[in-house]
């Protein structure tokens, strides 16, 4: 996390909670302006991103002229992409309304013609109809005069403490023929990420608590809450009884199929049960992704209980300093669609590094 601010502008649309702004300030990117629709994220945004003008409105209402006395370096952002997800079994086509904003991505590049755009999505997108519709978003930038990169990169290889895959293009009208960066030889494990926050209980809601104070803290957590004198938000949502009871027979790295038969009566059909469902984090390895982390009951590794706010966002790579706005519900939601700013960083570090 380098923090030192250089002349380079930066743009987030479609910018959630900030993941990629953090990272690229990070990096050194001045980020100037920031579009987002949802309110709550919006809020989360402006709090944690307080010199950057927040845009609050559907991009497509925006008039990308209001921008023209701006000479951007770099255009950033990740449309929403339920559309695309190989999760989405019932929505998963072209009629999709989320399928279509990334032509206001292209819009937004088109228009404002930054030296640089980063742009990211779920990996479903490479072979959604059948790779046709990112060929379509390739040619639309080679057309506009982009040379373009893409990949799809694991944030566990770049220091986050979760094995999430995303897919990620960079493009340049430079001629650059960009490379990824390299991952990093060692991975951050669940343990290195979050054994050193309050122990918790079933619905906990503590606005802050003191760092536990017998465990041996990782480099990882001393990055994380090198800025916050106590671990914010340890917020866990309250689970009915029998829900803790179920978590009781998971042991590190299984699912629900470690439940007694018993306890899972009212599934009419379990053979329709996610393997993502009632999982418990292994405490040395990084985490599965974090994304809809609530409804997929993701379990601590040591604790019978949900993760609380503040080790969901630590898997994410996000600092103890950074404050989430909004009911519990819509803050799980903001920490599962983010981009990881560890991850973030690291392209944008590599991008920079072209000069």
């Amino acid at each position: 996390m380098k923090n030192n601010k250089t002349s380079k502008i930066g743009i987030d649309i479609f910018s959630g909670a900030g993941g990629l702004s953090l990272g690229a300030e990070w990096a050194g990117i001045t980020v100037r302006y920031a579009v987002e629709l949802d309110q709550n994220s919006a809020k989360t945004y402006a709090r944690n991103h307080p010199y950057t003008q927040i845009i609050k409105q559907d991009i497509s209402t925006i008039n990308t002229a209001d921008f023209s006395h701006e000479n951007f370096f770099i255009l950033f952002g990740g449309p929403p992409c339920q559309g695309f997800s190989v999760s989405n079994r019932k929505t998963r086509n072209l009629e999709n309304e989320n399928n279509g904003l990334f032509k206001e991505f292209l819009r937004f590049v088109y228009d404002l013609n930054p030296e640089w755009f980063l742009f990211e999505n779920v990996e479903g997108l490479v072979n959604f109809e059948k790779g046709k519709t990112l060929r379509y978003i390739l040619n639309q930038f080679k057309r506009i005069g982009y040379t373009t990169s893409e990949a799809i990169l694991y944030a566990s290889d770049y220091g986050v403490p979760q094995h999430r895959n995303r897919f990620f293009i960079v493009g340049n009208r430079l001629g650059i023929n960009f490379e990824f960066p390299n991952p990093i030889d060692k991975h951050v494990t669940v343990g290195e990420a979050i054994n050193d926050l309050p122990i918790l209980e079933n619905g906990a809601h503590h606005q802050s608590l003191p760092y536990r104070e017998n465990t041996e803290l990782s480099e990882y957590a001393s990055i994380m809450r090198k800025r916050s004198k106590d671990a914010t938000q340890n917020f866990v949502s309250r689970n009915a009884d029998y829900i803790i009871e179920r978590y009781k027979y998971i042991k590190p790295g299984q699912n629900w199929k470690a439940i007694p038969e018993e306890l899972m009566s009212n599934y009419k059909d379990k053979n329709n049960c996610h393997s993502g469902i009632y999982r418990r984090l292994k405490e040395h390895e990084p985490s599965v992704v974090i994304s809809n982390y609530r409804k997929n009951m993701l379990i601590h590794p040591l604790q019978d209980r949900g993760l609380s706010v503040r080790e969901a966002a630590r898997l994410q790579s996000f600092p103890d300093d950074f404050i989430f706005e909004g009911t519990i519900h819509y803050i799980q939601q903001q920490i599962g669609n983010a981009v990881p700013p560890l991850l973030a960083e690291s392209i944008f570090c590599k991008i920079l590094s072209y000069k």
